[in-house]
């Protein structure tokens, strides 16, 4: 079974170039090196990418799990090899395109905080076509040590785009915004679908290095037995606190449906969804309170005065989808405004509040806690459904609340939608 799929890819040639590239650089001088790199970084970009399928990264993991086991925990296992190989050959192609997307893109390349992730993906670059290819455990060993060291740079990669999109609004006139829009949220989409395929073969392959054999349902970043319930049940925790961080309260959360569903997805992607959606129906669901019952201030609300949120997950052991919806009461969305929440650009946080969340230098990941504020939430939400072949849409009913549907593929053999 091949473990990635090409997309007239020629591994050979590939190799080849990459190769060249490498002594390119190892033969330069500090002097020269940043005119060779762009040099590479335009060749590169050039090149096809490969695409990966849930089901690969699945079916590569379980057979680096019983051939690590098989080995008595020695690494590395044939399969790690060629997963090492595989990302020493795609990840440079992946990087150089989006550099040479942000160079493309009018204003917001200008602005000092894209500015920032551009030298982050271009040393990172750099780095990867020095490095030796990995073909045996020192080698190996070494190629790690470097995407470790990329991996942790690019954490905050999320961020300080979502800065550098807040330094752009500030610029622009509402006209301004509104026209340009489509085009960033375009470029946008694009290069947040591509960051969250590099730190999924990125962060997949150094998970695969800490496997434990024991844990059969445990393959690096993937989980075989992914528990739609348990994952509502922790978001709504996390988002309760974070409800009541800010008003004091929090609306109960009720799960229903099947609720020992099972499927093979990635937990902490599934995690960040439910997260957002419930993070926004609390939100909501408090705000609608506080005019519902003419009360100022949320300290003044009783748990009586905020109705439940529910989330259903469906059943169906044959659906094409796992689906499931979060549903609030929170008074709804105008339908003028359901496009807008699907916008890089658009928030509805006062401006001195996205002042403060950009200006936070605090915990920087993905995970942390989803961009409350800086209107990133929703789209990102989409981009991880859409990753893997699902999606996410939203209804609303003015007046009364909004559904969100969260559609996650249960087969697992969608290729990545690489920009």
């Amino acid at each position: 079974m091949l473990l990635y799929r090409s997309r007239r890819v020629n591994s050979k040639q590939l190799t080849t170039l990459v190769n060249v590239l490498r002594r390119q650089f190892l033969s330069s001088k500090s002097a020269a090196q940043g005119v060779d790199l762009e040099e590479t970084i335009s060749l590169l970009s050039r090149r096809h990418q490969t695409g990966v399928s849930l089901r690969g990264l699945i079916d590569a993991g379980t057979r680096h799990v019983s051939q690590l086991e098989a080995q008595k925990g020695v690494l590395p296992t044939p399969i790690l090899l060629t997963v090492a190989s595989f990302l020493h050959r795609e990840l440079p192609i992946r990087l150089s395109r989006r550099v040479c997307e942000l160079d493309g893109l009018p204003r917001l390349h200008d602005m000092p905080s894209v500015k920032v992730v551009r030298e982050w993906y271009a040393r990172s670059i750099s780095e990867i076509v020095q490095s030796e290819r990995p073909v045996d455990a020192t080698t190996e060993a070494a190629f790690a040590l470097t995407l470790e060291k990329i991996y942790e740079r690019h954490a905050a990669v999320l961020l300080t785009m979502a800065r550098g999109a807040h330094e752009l609004r500030t610029k622009m006139s509402a006209r301004e915004t509104f026209i340009s829009d489509h085009k960033i949220h375009g470029f946008l989409d694009s290069f947040y679908t591509s960051r969250i395929g590099i730190r999924m073969i990125i962060g997949q392959y150094l998970a695969l290095r800490r496997c434990e054999p024991h844990r059969r349902e445990c393959v690096g970043l993937l989980n075989t037995a992914v528990i739609p319930r348990d994952i509502a049940t922790d978001a709504a925790r996390h988002a309760a606190s974070l409800c009541e961080r800010q008003f004091g309260l929090a609306p109960e959360v009720q799960v229903r449906g099947r609720l020992d569903l099972s499927f093979a997805y990635v937990p902490d992607h599934l995690y960040y969804i439910m997260l957002e959606l419930l993070k926004n129906s609390m939100r909501a669901t408090v705000e609608n309170a506080m005019l519902r019952t003419n009360k100022t201030n949320a300290f003044h609300l009783d748990h009586s005065d905020l109705p439940p949120i529910r989330v259903v997950v469906a059943d169906g052991e044959d659906n094409e989808d796992v689906a499931l919806k979060v549903s609030d009461e929170g008074g709804g969305i105008p339908r003028s405004h359901l496009p807008r929440v699907w916008s890089y650009l658009f928030t509805t946080a006062s401006f001195d509040a996205q002042k403060r969340l950009v200006e936070d230098t605090g915990d920087n990941s993905d995970f942390a806690a989803p961009l409350a504020g800086l209107g990133y939430g929703l789209p990102i939400s989409r981009a991880y459904c859409r990753y893997f072949g699902g999606d996410l849409t939203i209804m609303s009913m003015e007046g009364f609340g909004t559904d969100a549907f969260v559609y996650l593929s249960r087969l697992g053999d969608h290729d990545e939608p690489l920009p």
